[in-house]
């Protein structure tokens, strides 16, 4: 299951929890992982992972700047990810900031289309 490749994967080369849903409690600083695609052509699968990087509570933008930053750490990680024998290519689609309006948490989201055996 690429998604828990990708959790072992991250969760080596990160100082935060990486997580499959947000942990209750929730930790200052974590990562969420998310599979919001996939298909099969040719012996080959694609997914698209959405890895979300969230940030502290915070009242000024502290909390804004620490999701960005650790946003920056998951994409620079994730480069190395196409080195696994599973995966054939690793890509980063796009990043965004993208505010967890429900738990009012800074959050950023980098989505990756991944293709592997």
């Amino acid at each position: 299951m690429i998604e828990e490749l990708i959790q072992n994967f991250l969760s080596e080369r990160l100082s935060v929890p990486v997580r499959l849903t947000v942990p209750t409690p929730a930790p200052d600083r974590f990562v969420v992982l998310e599979k919001t695609g996939s298909g099969y052509e040719d012996g080959l699968y694609a997914a698209t992972l959405a890895v979300q990087s969230y940030g502290p509570n915070a009242t000024d933008h502290d909390g804004t700047l620490d999701a960005s930053r650790l946003n920056e750490e998951v994409k620079a990680a994730m480069e190395d990810a196409a080195e696994l024998p599973e995966l054939s290519s690793c890509e980063l689609s796009t990043d965004y900031r993208f505010p967890d309006t429900t738990r009012k948490r800074p959050r950023y989201q980098a989505v990756f289309s991944i293709t592997h055996y």
